[in-house]
């Protein structure tokens, strides 16, 4: 998994089709799209002229809703179909940009052999920046859309127009900033989320983000996607988006980091130094304030110890420093057997593993 300053690996999460694919088969059909494919949501499309990133984050109270709404394209642009979606608008679009294209000219040709036009909702976006909108009529629902600077948002069945200018509000702060396009556009979307967002409510709901790099070594892929996150269910979608951006990057936050302290690390400690591994020559205390402490010195112990053992180190097979596992308790408790010491360490413990009420 290539982690580098500019990129993020490619996840993918449930059943959910690849957005680059022109439709997803049946069997990776979530039941409840039925026959017409119907995604009242909103969404933000845009590209990072710093980098060449073009990217898509949408969400819904519809299941899968990356399968159907994001398109990207390498070094081309991005495009949202939504609301009555047209699947077909994202490689339809997407190719006519890569002949040179307009996406306004682009977009009204499609719109106008397009007998349901309005009842779909359409982004579309240039890697230059130029970019094109369409929004049918929903009466007594508010729908709507708005262009800015590298980005464009839409959405429907909303709770306002606030829920769009939110998002644009933080994407357009966002700009400059030394940050990825995927997480730029996870924050965008949540703003809008924390708005409301969809004005329906249900336990169902979606989202997705999906970014593609068109720069050398930025993706494994062919199709250069770096970002691909689609939460096909999830009762807090933004929230699990963004904990599955953060985990996979690693990004700091995303788990707890501590020093481990316990009564364990007391039992290793003097397992290691009835072997001559650590303070050596040493009498084991469990009254001294470093005793339950896992320090550097006891991590460097373990490390010795494995690698006599032939075991995994950083030095040998890469393994963590300082990895305790179960194989690591068990050739720590054969290597006391062989050196007959077994029953004293088990005797020096006792007290301290005794269960008490």
């Amino acid at each position: 998994m290539r982690l580098s300053s500019y990129s993020l690996a490619v996840i993918m999460l449930a059943s959910a089709s690849l957005a680059s694919t022109p439709t997803a088969t049946h069997a990776q059909e979530p039941y409840a799209w039925r026959e017409d494919l119907v995604f009242h949501t909103f969404s933000i499309a845009a590209i990072d002229p710093r980098t060449g990133e073009v990217g898509v984050a949408v969400t819904t109270r519809v299941p899968c809703v990356g399968n159907g709404v994001p398109w990207v394209r390498k070094g081309v642009g991005a495009v949202a179909t939504q609301a009555s979606t047209r699947t077909e608008y994202g490689n339809e679009l997407l190719d006519a940009l890569a002949k040179g294209e307009a996406p306004d000219v682009a977009l009204k040709r499609l719109l106008a052999a397009d007998s349901g036009f309005q009842s779909r909702q359409v982004g579309v976006i240039a890697i230059d920046g130029r970019s094109a909108q369409h929004t049918g009529t929903r009466p007594n629902q508010w729908a709507g859309h708005r262009a800015g600077k590298n980005y464009i948002t839409q959405g429907n069945i909303l709770v306002g127009p606030e829920v769009i200018a939110e998002v644009a509000k933080n994407f357009e702060a966002s700009e400059g900033t030394p940050r990825h396009l995927a997480d730029r556009l996870i924050d965008a979307l949540n703003a809008g989320f924390v708005l409301g967002g969809d004005k329906r409510h249900g336990l169902r709901t979606s989202a997705a983000v999906v970014v593609a790099d068109s720069r050398p070594g930025m993706s494994r892929r062919t199709d250069g996607q770096t970002a691909n996150i689609n939460v096909c269910e999830n009762p807090d979608p933004l929230g699990e988006l963004r904990r599955i951006y953060d985990a996979v990057s690693q990004t700091l936050g995303y788990r707890t980091l501590e020093q481990f302290s316990g009564g364990d690390v007391y039992q290793l400690k003097v397992m290691l130094n009835a072997l001559g591994f650590y303070k050596k020559g040493e009498t084991m205390s469990a009254r001294v304030s470093e005793a339950n402490l896992l320090t550097t010195e006891t991590v460097a112990a373990v490390d010795a110890f494995r690698a006599s053992e032939n075991m995994g180190t950083p030095a040998i097979g890469g393994s963590p420093a300082g990895l305790v596992d179960r194989e690591t308790v068990a050739r720590l408790w054969a290597a006391l057997e062989r050196a007959g010491k077994a029953t004293l360490v088990r005797q020096t413990l006792l007290d301290g593993t005794m269960v008490r009420r």
